[in-house]
């Protein structure tokens, strides 16, 4: 009890439960207030939204490799362009410097060399020339066994009295 002098009456003391929570409050304070709140569980609205959003940044992540190897496809294409016009610049230039180059057709004989072999510069040549040309190589060469006529008319294609003879049968002339 408590007395209360101004009135001279005594009081009896009421100890609430409020008071009781207070004190047992400051007296547990820090044991308390060290554990988290307690989250609630996500609902399936949010769980759902979760999702599309990464699914969103998977999505965008996709475009931007796509966009990137077509970009550089883009430029391999370019660079794949621009060499095939300098080669058809190169080959255009390249037939442009023999405008008047021309094959032509003939039977022209071939001399021999001190080895043996045909030499069919000067053949060639004089096909062109023959033609209107000023020079020329040869494009064609034909060889063939000529042979007296006693050796084909005893029934052989070679032998005594055979050479082998090599023309030219068509020449680019310029």
């Amino acid at each position: 009890m408590s007395h209360n002098v101004a009135t001279g009456l005594k009081r009896p003391v009421v100890r609430s439960a409020a008071a009781f929570v207070v004190a047992a409050g400051l007296a547990l304070g820090p044991a308390v207030a060290q554990e988290p709140p307690a989250k609630p569980e996500p609902g399936l609205l949010e769980s759902v939204s979760r999702w599309l959003d990464e699914q969103g940044s998977k999505i965008g992540s996709t475009f931007k490799d796509a966009g990137k190897k077509v970009e550089s496809f883009g430029r391999e294409a370019g660079v794949a362009a621009k060499t095939t016009v300098e080669g058809a610049k190169d080959a255009a230039g390249a037939v442009a410097r023999i405008p008047a180059a021309r094959v032509v057709t003939g039977h022209e004989m071939c001399q021999n060399a001190p080895n043996g072999a045909p030499d069919c510069v000067a053949a060639a040549t004089a096909m062109c020339k023959a033609k209107g040309f000023e020079s020329g190589k040869s494009a064609d060469m034909t060889t063939a066994d000529v042979c007296p006529a006693q050796v084909y008319l005893s029934g052989r294609s070679s032998g005594p009295g055979c050479r082998t003879e090599t023309f030219v049968s068509r020449a680019l002339c310029q």
